[in-house]
Order: C-alpha cells, then sequence, then structure tokens
C-alpha cells in the first residue's frame, strides 16, 4: 500500500513482528477509530492518531491534547501507520526506531464534520472525538512551511462545546492512565510482556549483538571476579536529556558471566547463585553469543507488573520458575569489554541480545523527564527509579553517574535480636534492629514486628536460635526494651520499608520486607539522600580531549561524577590555579589562575591580591563540570581555603626525581620525611602526581601564616639533603638535579598551589593524581601505579578513605617546631 511506504521504508519485516499492513481494508464503512497514544521517546509526546482509508494519519504532539478550546498545540505530521498500531501498548528498545515505553492513552472514535479528504489537503480538517477521555469538537489546522524540508506542522484545538473546559488541570495530568490496562507510564515500563523492534540492525531472533559495532568496545578478557556500580541516593530525579530512567527492581542483583561453556550468577559482593536460579542459568546459557557480561537484576512480578522482594523470597524458597532476569547492562561480549562505552550503546547491544530470551529480559527506560517519570513511578507504587548519564560508561563501586529515588524510605538493617511472641503469634515478636554510624559503631535503629508471613517467621526464628548470644551488639537499646530481649550475633540482614526516622534514629512505622542474604551486615550503614547533581550542559561533548586514547569530555565529566564525594573534599573553598587545553592535549595547552571574561560567571570567585584579577573556586560538582565545560585538564589547589586565606592548612613536599632514578628510592626518601614529620609530632600522606614523582602531604592546624609554613618546609628540605647530599638536591635548577630527586619546597610559598587529589592531568592517558598508602607503595615500589581516568574510579571508589586519620592528624606549625629543623 502506498499510503505505508515512509512507514515501511523505516522497518525490515523480516526481523520485526511490527504490523506491515499488507492486506489492510480500504476502510471500515462504519465508524472510524482514533487513539492517541504516550510515548516516552528521547523526548515524551503523544502520538495523535486517525483512522482514515485504512492507515492511522499520525501526528506527533509534544503537549498532548487539550480540552481548553484557547490552548494551541503543536502537531508535527508523522508518517502513517497501520491499523493494528492502535493497540500497541509497551517497549520499542533503546536504540531503534522510535525506542521508549508506549501506552494507549486514549481511543475511541471519530467523525469528520464535512469532507475529511479536502479537509486535509486544505489544511483545516474539523471532526469530533467520542473518546473514554477526548470527547466533542476539535480542529487540526496546518502552519505554513518555514522550508521544503520541514515536516508538516499543524495546531490541534478544541473546539467550544459542552465537552469544552474553561481552564483548571490539564487532562494529561489528570488522566495520566492507559485505557487499556489502567497502568501509567511507569507501569507499563515494568510489566514489559510487550516488546517491539523497528530497527534493521536488530538482529532476528537467534542472532547475535555485534560487539564490535558498538562505538566504545575494546578487545578484553571477559571478567572472573566482576564488580557492580552501584547508585547514589539522591532526593530528586534529575532534570535534562542526558539522563535516562529505569524503574528500580525490587529483587537481587545479579551479574550474570556466560563464557567457558557455562553460567555464572553472582550477586553484587560476588557470591555465588548459579544453583538458586537454575531456569535462569538454562535461559543465559541459550544467548546467542560465545561469552557475555550482563548486569541485572532477579524479581518476581504481581498482578500489576510490579516486582515484589517479599514474592522473590517465596518463590526461590519453593522453587517456582515465575522468576525473571531483567537485563538493564552489558560489560562485556564475545572477546569485547563494554565498559568504555556510552550506556545507551551497551542498552541497544543488550536490547539485541536478550531478544526472546524468555525468563531473561530487557530492562527498558525513557529518556529525560526525571520528576515526571519518577512521579508515575510512585503513582504506580514501585519502590522507585533509577537515574543514569546516558553517555556513561561502566565504573564499579558507587558513584554519581547511576542515582537512585526511592517513593519511601528503605533500609537495610542488621538484626541484633528479638522479642518473644505475644497471644496468637508465634515464633517471635518483632526484629530488634541497627546500622552502623559515620564512625562504624553500631547503633540501635528500632524494631519491627509486622509484614512476616507464617512459614517466614518460622524460618527466621530457626536462624536466629543459630545466632543467640548474651550481649547486645549494638548500643542504644532502650531499657524497657532491653529487659525482654534475646540477643543474636549481629549476622543477618533485614530490608525494612518505614515513613520517616525519628530524632533519636529509629525507624518510624517499619514494615519488614525480607532477609538479604547478598549484603554483609558489616556494610550497612545508614543511607541518606544526597541533593540530586547539577546538571551542566557540555557543548560539543564528544569533542577528543586525550587523542592517544580517545578520551572525550563527556568522559572526563563522568569522571568527576564518579568520583565527587573523594574529588570534593580536598577541592571545595581552595583558591585554583588552572591547566586549560581548548584542543585537547593534542594542541596548546595554558596555565590559568585568573578569572577573565572565559571563565564562566557562575564560578565562584576571591580577592587574592588587591592589584589582580580574582582567582576561581568551587563549590560543588556543578562548579567542576564547569571547568570541564572549558576543557581544563588539571585542578591544582592553594594550600589554604578561602575563608581562611592567609592560614594555610596544607603542606606539601613534592618529590620530583631525575629521570635516571627508580621509583623505589622515590618511596624511601618519601618514607624518611614521613619518620621524620612523626618526629617532629606531623603526620605525611604519599599521593601519587600522576607522572614520575610523589607528594608528601602534611595537614595542618591553620595558625601559622605563609611565611612560617614556608620557612619550616626549606628548612626541612635542607636538613633532608644535608642528611643525603648525593641522593637529594632543593634546588630548582635541572643541572644540579642531575641523578638526584629535587625536593620542592616551593609549594608552600604563598600563591603557589599543587595537583588536586584525583585531579586529571594533562598527559598521555589521561593521569590522575591518587592518594594511596604507605603499604600501597610498598607493594608498588619498583614502579609508579599510574592510574589512568578510565581505572581511576574502580580504584578510588574501593577505597574511600586513604588517609583515615588524616584530619585527626592536623597540628599547627610552631616556633619551636621551626627551631627544632633549623
Amino acid at each position: 500500500m502506498a499510503r505505508l511506504r515512509e512507514y515501511r521504508r523505516k522497518r525490515d519485516f523480516g526481523r520485526t513482528p511490527e504490523p506491515s499492513g499488507d492486506g489492510e481494508r480500504s476502510g471500515r464503512g462504519a465508524a472510524l477509530s482514533f487513539v492517541v497514544q504516550k510515548h516516552a521517546a528521547r523526548a515524551l509526546h503523544y502520538d495523535f492518531r486517525l483512522e482514515l482509508d485504512g492507515v492511522l494519519k499520525s501526528w506527533a504532539v509534544p503537549k498532548g491534547p487539550s480540552l481548553v478550546p484557547g490552548d494551541k498545540r503543536l502537531a508535527v505530521q508523522v508518517e502513517d501507520h497501520p491499523l493494528d498500531y492502535a493497540g500497541f501498548e509497551g517497549i520499542i528498545p533503546a536504540g531503534e526506531y522510535g525506542g521508549g515505553t508506549v501506552m494507549v492513552w486514549d481511543r475511541g472514535t471519530w467523525t469528520p464534520i464535512g469532507d475529511p479528504h479536502a479537509g486535509l489537503a486544505k489544511g483545516a480538517l474539523a471532526f469530533r472525538l467520542d473518546g473514554e477521555k477526548l470527547r466533542g469538537r476539535f480542529r487540526l489546522v496546518r502552519l505554513r512551511p518555514r522550508s521544503a524540508k520541514e515536516k508538516p506542522s499543524w495546531l490541534l484545538m478544541k473546539g467550544k462545546d459542552e465537552e469544552a473546559r474553561t481552564g483548571g488541570a490539564q487532562l494529561v495530568d489528570e488522566r495520566p492512565e492507559s485505557v487499556l490496562t489502567g497502568r501509567d507510564l511507569g507501569g507499563v515500563a515494568a510489566a514489559r510482556e510487550r516488546v517491539w523492534r523497528s530497527n534493521r540492525s536488530n538482529p532476528t531472533k537467534g542472532g547475535a549483538a555485534d560487539a564490535r559495532a558498538v562505538p566504545g568496545a575494546r578487545k578484553g578478557a571477559l571478567p572472573l571476579e566482576p564488580r557492580a556500580e552501584l547508585a547514589t541516593l539522591v532526593d530528586a530525579a534529575p532534570e535534562g536529556d542526558g539522563w535516562i530512567h529505569e524503574i528500580k527492581l525490587d529483587g537481587y542483583r545479579l551479574l550474570a558471566r556466560v563464557g567457558g561453556g557455562r553460567v555464572r550468577l553472582l550477586t553484587r559482593n560476588g557470591n555465588d547463585w548459579t544453583e538458586r536460579f537454575p531456569h535462569l542459568r538454562d535461559a543465559l546459557a541459550g544467548l546467542p553469543c560465545r561469552a557475555a557480561l550482563l548486569d541485572g537484576e532477579a524479581v518476581v512480578l504481581d498482578a500489576n507488573g510490579r516486582s515484589s522482594f517479599q514474592a522473590l523470597q517465596s518463590a526461590i524458597g519453593e522453587g517456582r520458575p515465575d522468576i525473571v532476569y531483567f537485563a538493564f547492562d552489558l560489560l562485556h561480549l564475545d572477546g569485547y569489554d563494554l565498559t568504555g562505552a556510552p550506556l545507551v550503546a551497551r542498552k541497544a547491544a543488550l536490547a539485541r541480545l536478550v531478544a526472546d530470551a524468555g525468563p531473561v529480559r530487557y530492562s527498558d527506560h525513557v529518556e529525560g523527564h526525571g520528576p515526571a517519570f519518577f512521579a508515575e513511578a510512585c503513582r504506580l507504587g514501585v519502590e522507585g527509579i533509577v537515574s543514569k548519564e546516558r553517555e556513561s560508561r561502566y565504573v564499579p563501586g558507587r558513584g554519581k553517574a547511576w542515582l537512585k529515588v526511592k517513593c519511601g524510605q528503605r533500609q537495610e538493617m542488621v538484626v541484633v535480636g528479638f522479642t518473644d511472641p505475644r497471644g496468637s503469634r508465634a515464633d517471635l515478636g518483632a526484629l530488634l534492629l541497627g546500622v552502623h554510624d559515620d564512625a562504624g559503631r553500631l547503633v540501635y535503629a528500632g524494631k519491627v514486628g509486622t509484614g512476616f508471613s507464617v512459614a517466614t517467621l518460622a524460618d527466621i526464628r530457626a536462624r536466629l536460635d543459630r545466632l543467640a548470644t548474651s550481649a547486645p551488639a549494638a548500643s542504644g537499646v532502650p531499657r524497657a526494651i532491653a529487659r525482654t530481649a534475646r540477643w543474636v550475633r549481629p549476622k543477618l540482614v533485614a530490608e525494612v520499608a518505614f515513613t520517616e526516622w525519628t530524632r533519636d534514629g529509629h525507624a518510624r512505622h517499619p514494615v519488614f520486607m525480607g532477609l538479604r542474604d547478598d549484603k554483609p551486615a558489616s556494610a550497612v550503614t545508614y543511607e541518606r539522600a544526597a541533593e540530586a547533581p547539577a546538571t551542566v550542559r557540555l557543548t560539543h561533548p564528544d569533542k577528543i580531549l586525550y587523542p592517544e586514547d580517545g578520551i572525550t569530555k563527556r568522559e572526563l565529566a563522568d569522571y568527576y561524577q564518579a568520583v565527587a564525594d573523594l574529588l570534593l573534599p580536598g577541592l571545595v573553598g581552595r583558591p585554583l590555579s588552572l591547566v586549560r587545553c581548548p584542543s585537547g592535549t593534542a594542541g596548546k595547552c595554558f596555565y590559568q589562575k585568573h578569572a577573565t571574561r572565559t571563565m564562566p560567571a557562575s564560578l565562584p570567585r576571591v580577592s587574592v591580591n588587591a592589584d589582580e584579577q580574582p582567582y576561581v573556586y568551587v563549590e560543588d560538582i556543578g562548579h567542576v563540570l564547569e571547568l570541564v565545560q572549558i576543557s581544563v585538564l588539571e585542578l591544582h589547589v592553594w594550600g589554604s581555603r578561602v575563608d581562611k586565606l592567609e592560614h594555610p592548612d596544607l603542606l606539601v613536599m613534592d618529590l620530583d626525581p631525575d629521570p635516571s632514578i627508580g621509583f623505589d628510592r622515590v618511596v624511601a626518601t618519601a618514607r624518611t620525611i614521613d619518620a621524620r614529620l612523626r618526629d617532629l609530632g606531623l603526620a605525611g600522606f604519599p599521593r601519587l602526581t600522576g607522572g614520575k614523582g610523589l607528594h608528601v602531604v602534611v595537614p595542618l592546624a591553620p595558625r601559622a601564616g605563609w611565611d612560617k609554613v614556608r620557612e619550616f618546609s626549606e628548612l626541612l628540605a635542607r636538613e633532608l639533603v644535608r642528611a643525603d647530599p648525593d641522593g637529594l638536591t632543593a634546588i630548582m635548577s635541572k643541572s644540579r638535579r642531575r641523578g638526584k630527586i629535587f625536593v620542592d619546597y616551593l609549594r608552600n610559598a604563598r600563591g603557589a598551589t599543587a595537583i588536586a587529589s584525583y585531579s586529571t592531568r594533562a598527559r598521555a592517558g589521561a593521569p590522575v593524581a591518587m592518594p594511596v598508602t604507605w603499604d600501597d607503595l610498598d607493594d608498588r615500589a619498583h614502579a609508579p601505579p599510574l592510574f589512568g581516568l578510565r581505572d581511576a574510579p574502580a580504584w578510588a571508589l574501593a577505597r574511600p578513605r586513604p588517609w583515615p586519620d588524616f584530619e585527626d592528624a592536623r597540628r599547627p606549625i610552631s616556633a619551636e617546631l621551626v627551631a627544632k629543623v633549623r
């Protein structure tokens, strides 16, 4: 049929189950149908479709229809669709034409007012709708095109009649649900029992995704012990097109490793749970690939398409086959490491890989519209959503590229005891709970006595009896509860839903959701929501900044988002000197310390010298991303903060070796400096500079001025040189540094700077200045363990406190201390 030529051109019906329109009749001969489909693709919009001549004439309406006559809604005409399309509600996988969630928002019949063919030709179509939501007279009026290439644009307007409204809430907000199932958009995304595919590159059933076609894929071995990327809890869904959003599933997180003739299902802590899910193992073994590593969640869905953790536990205990595995990421495929590829590219490959894989399903997403998607998810009754940066790499550990937003409070808690049952209740009355505080102490967090089934009570009591002990493991248990409590060793972890934390740190209105075997009790801490990250729009995000490795501006921004919690404590509130490379490291780079007109106006300033332009500093990760936007590749900090500018709180001894010097000698010198500092009551902490050198960073109490701190550092350097004149020098001249290590104390003068911890360097490979422990150096003393931007997050996030005693080690530089090194 000629009317469907454009529709068919975009689809290969040998590879997609979408209707081709073959055999469609020319008309109904009775009432004509209409449908409005809510479509969360790259941008949320409404597809308005009118049946005519055996096809659906179609328009994309960004804001959706309105019942208010004065509202003029833009409607962009798109290709005709076959009539069967009117019944579609489900998922079009990411990376395919129109990828996103589709919901039937309204349907019914329409009656043309006058000749519809003449109306369409003239650009003025009047009609009446008789739907479940839209009723009465409407008009479509065509706008004059601005160019011949522009798609025809129309205005959709409500006529004045008894069905019209004068104002108030918009119908699309008042009635967000599907007329087919009663679900909203989030419910459709969660249930996903129908998936349509419409991209020519999509394989047929049994075909394989091609890892080589994924941008950013690199050859690499299938990891033996993979680690999961974790989401950070925030208080609101991020806005902007740079984020995609998934329904937060309520199940067990599993990494599925397929390769070597076997399948392994691993928890986020590396436990092998393959035998708990034999039917998932078999389904994964049938994937059309030689090797793969998937990230996803095992869940059980209820009748409304919601995942239920309690139902999952029952299904595992009973060995039921209704458990499904929703895969939401693909980390490796057929000899290629995909962790460096953009998320949306990984998900597009994943959608192809798991097509028609039975209980292994693709976890789809919507792009943008985070707050609206979150609101719909909460109305649906799911736990929340997970928001992910659409172009981000996969970085193990907890970072800021993945965020979770919860509709209510959920917290993992340690079971520290229980109470005896009362009345008709059997086995136990309530579980007594604890959570580790910021200092690592297990403190009492309340009790939970609801949410248990009879079978659950018996199972939990049997496990508790095996852990019995005589004293509470948690502090702060109220006396009234302690008098009748039975204590257990803190080994079991319960997931608890509750309304809020009380002032004394107890869960209010708690409900037991289940025991979690996938997380050790020692890792359970208070989970507090951080603020949603600032959104900074990057221009030219694909611009190459490090040509040797193909590292883009987007990757640099992703890196800083991932390590934000580690980076900011040593960066915030300090005047900065910056290395900018507008054309990347392949072009000219320059050192900038003053806030010229080329600096973003939103960056805070501080006046350092009265006769000079101010310096910039940062207050949050958003400011760091603004520096990335102007191609800043190095962040150098003052040794003082803007609120105490004349009193440094850091001293840095920079060890810069001659190329002929082995790194083991640099480490030995740093150890000597630390030993001398400790003799003086101070402490040194090692930092790799991203090159061949090493910093010894000394935390100070900010009391002495710059002159005294600089004097102390110079005297210390000269003392070291006197003790080893053949190996060390305190003179900057390169001719005096041959065969020696330059002990650079000049970093401690007013206005001098040192590279910030976790900052990248403007060198090949994007090396990172990494704080490490003395043991780390001893283990790698033969060569500096360099960390590039792509592997630094995994190392850093696995060691979130490399200098745990740093703040406690602050001491002032006094006159007496200076005298000891004079």
